[in-house]
């Protein structure tokens, strides 16, 4: 025992800095891929490889639109094996509270053999967003809004596990979500926030709308992962119902196949700042 407590005397203080400092990500780490949308002479290889749909194409006459949802990707580097127009990044920040900004389009003129030959028209969709409060102010915020803490409740609507393993290592003394107040509880009926990974299995839909139900006003909902967001690999089918927003309203979605604790955190405090808006609205009715 007095090994242990003089091996962590001796470490001192592991514990990342952020939100105060951007996250500290391996380069090897996968994050959103990154587009060249100007220079994208033929998109048609990267959606053929795509095993979610992420990346689509439509046809109409001499013109071709390439539609990228950021909330179907599972970040595997297919697109960009294939395709010099797309590179994998380390970015890990994009949780966003409007699905549609998940989603970027383009529209391109064609030449006789198919090819992009000029951009007509780009729509960019996603906007990545920051806490209004990071940090210490952060934590004063959440004091203000809930009271001196966030209480989450976590709900395995049919995940892998992936994304369970990240959010298990957001109490890890390296990220230590609780020194923000945010602690995880058992029951839905101390929470503030319900955290859904996974695509909502048919067997788990009841279940995850009870658990829904039985939370207090005002309530946050964080979609975690691909699967959470859209469906991720499995889609919607007879097994499953899709994405988290297809039984009960979604705040926060955080993309990412599975997002690490950095996007996590960054996604849980972007939810945050929702709940004065959210009380106003309920105030109003």
């Amino acid at each position: 025992m007095f090994d242990v407590l003089r091996k962590s005397l001796s470490t001192g203080v592991v514990t990342t800095p952020y939100p105060n400092l951007p996250p500290q990500v391996s380069r090897q780490a996968r994050g959103k891929p990154e587009i060249d949308w100007s220079n994208w002479k033929d998109a048609r290889p990267a959606a053929a490889v795509c095993p979610t749909g992420a990346i689509a194409c439509s046809e109409q006459g001499r013109t071709r639109t390439v539609r990228f949802d950021l909330g179907f990707c599972i970040f595997c580097g297919l697109c960009a094996d294939a395709d010099p127009a797309i590179r994998m990044t380390n970015a890990c920040e994009l949780a966003s509270r409007n699905r549609k900004h998940l989603i970027d389009s383009a529209t391109y003129d064609l030449d006789v053999d198919g090819r992009q030959q000029r951009i007509l028209e780009w729509r960019a969709g996603f906007k990545p967003e920051t806490p209004e409060e990071s940090g210490q102010a952060l934590r004063a915020g959440i004091d203000r809004v809930l009271g001196r803490s966030l209480h989450i409740r976590e709900v395995d609507a049919g995940s892998c596990n992936g994304c369970e393993i990240e959010i298990v290592g957001l109490n890890s003394p390296i990220y230590d979500l609780e020194r923000f107040g945010v602690h995880f509880v058992a029951s839905p009926r101390h929470a503030d926030m319900l955290l859904v990974t996974g695509p909502v299995t048919r067997n788990m839909e009841l279940a995850l709308r009870k658990t829904y139900d039985a939370m207090p006003a005002p309530r946050l909902v964080v979609a975690v992962g691909a699967c959470g967001c859209s469906g991720g690999i499995f889609g919607q089918n007879y097994a499953t119902c899709g994405g988290v927003d297809q039984v009960i309203p979604v705040d926060v979605y955080i993309p990412g196949c599975p997002p690490n604790p950095h996007a996590l955190s960054h996604g849980i405090l972007l939810a945050v700042g929702r709940l004065p808006e959210k009380r106003g609205a309920g105030a109003q009715h």
